[in-house]
């Protein structure tokens, strides 16, 4: 007798709608890697939050998005997020700058293939545009080359 691998109705349907899930991400934002919180220090009055997410590093077009979050409780500082990319064939470049007062969804993406982002987040003062209780995360494609999609 030859056996067979059946698969229940709830399973196969849980592996169908997690395989559409991850093509719908890729497809609806270059959204493909989850990185996850990215702080800034703290300054006298909180803090700026980002949460990060990544495409794929073989994509022509690198991008970094989520949500940018102020939780300064002074009224005259903001976030500030901004990624610098390392190109494949050389040199690097920054995104424009992304700030928020509150929390904003944020989209910053490279000119060509990268290997390597650093992504920036930092408070701003609104009044003098000074940055401060900045921090980088250096983020390679090796360290996200056989995550989970």
């Amino acid at each position: 007798m030859r056996k067979r691998t059946v698969i229940g109705g709830g399973l196969l349907a849980l592996v169908l709608a997690g395989g559409l899930t991850g093509t719908a991400q890729a497809a609806a934002g270059d959204r493909v890697h989850h990185w996850g919180p990215v702080q800034s220090k703290s300054g006298h009055g909180g803090y700026a939050k980002a949460d990060v997410w990544l495409s794929d590093f073989k994509s022509e077009r690198f991008v970094v998005s989520g949500k940018l979050y102020d939780r300064d409780r002074h009224s005259g500082h903001c976030a500030y997020i901004r990624a610098r990319f390392h190109y494949k064939s050389g040199g690097t470049g920054w995104s424009q700058v992304r700030y928020t007062c509150s929390s904003k969804n944020f989209k910053l993406s490279s000119d060509g293939e990268v290997s390597r982002v650093d992504v920036r987040v930092c408070l701003v003062s609104y009044k003098t545009n000074g940055i401060f209780s900045c921090y980088t995360d250096p983020i390679k494609a090796s360290t996200v080359a056989n995550w989970p999609r």
